[in-house]
């Protein structure tokens, strides 16, 4: 889940002004700091790397502009999201690069949506949605089982169940592991699945 923080200023300020929309917001590094600090660095939908630059991330709305002209300066429906295969063929696409103008269910930055809650993982590195419209979305609007992202979220699985395997006493090193990888300024890529994992264990999974 993504825990929004305070927006900034010159956001606020430019949404204050007359005739102000996303459009004429000339002070986007601004705002693409402030995301990629609050998402410690990943992507809001595939938790991949992003940067702070318009060169390795874009600015995300969740509810479009074209649909929902009113949010286009709300900072709780902004997100920050990877490059998604921009300018790659469709079937190469995913995150907001392959939602382009659609609706999802579940916003990652809503703490009422409890979007971890939603989401499991299998031993491939598939991502599967809890119910099948949000399923749906995953595979249809956000592409997110394309075969290297699956790799991706495959290695930090054998990685932490390596991990758990080989530590002794490792369900009472859990929380310690789960902790270390929530807390950091800055998150590996795809750590959470192996947060998912590791909660997985704390709740008496087995191996």
């Amino acid at each position: 889940m993504i825990i929004k923080g305070a927006e900034p200023n010159s956001l606020a300020q430019h949404r204050a002004q007359a005739h102000s929309d996303y459009d004429n917001y000339a002070q986007k590094d601004d705002l693409r700091g402030a995301l990629v600090g609050e998402q410690r660095g990943l992507c809001c939908y595939c938790t991949g790397r992003i940067r702070a630059v318009s060169t390795a991330m874009k600015i995300e709305h969740w509810q479009c502009q074209a649909t929902y002209p009113q949010q286009q300066l709300a900072y709780g429906n902004l997100l920050g999201a990877c490059l998604g295969g921009d300018g790659k063929s469709q079937n190469e696409q995913h995150c907001d690069t392959k939602k382009a103008s659609r609706d999802l269910k579940w916003n990652p930055a809503n703490a009422a949506h409890v979007i971890e809650s939603r989401l499991r993982y299998l031993a491939d590195g598939t991502v599967v949605g809890i119910d099948d419209d949000f399923n749906a979305q995953i595979n249809d609007i956000l592409g997110l089982n394309l075969s290297y992202l699956k790799n991706n979220r495959k290695a930090v699985l054998d990685t932490v169940l390596g991990w758990w395997r080989s530590t002794p006493n490792a369900r009472q090193r859990v929380q310690q592991q789960i902790n270390h990888r929530t807390n950091a300024a800055e998150h590996q890529p795809f750590s959470p699945v192996a947060v998912w994992f590791l909660r997985q264990k704390l709740g008496g999974a087995a191996a």
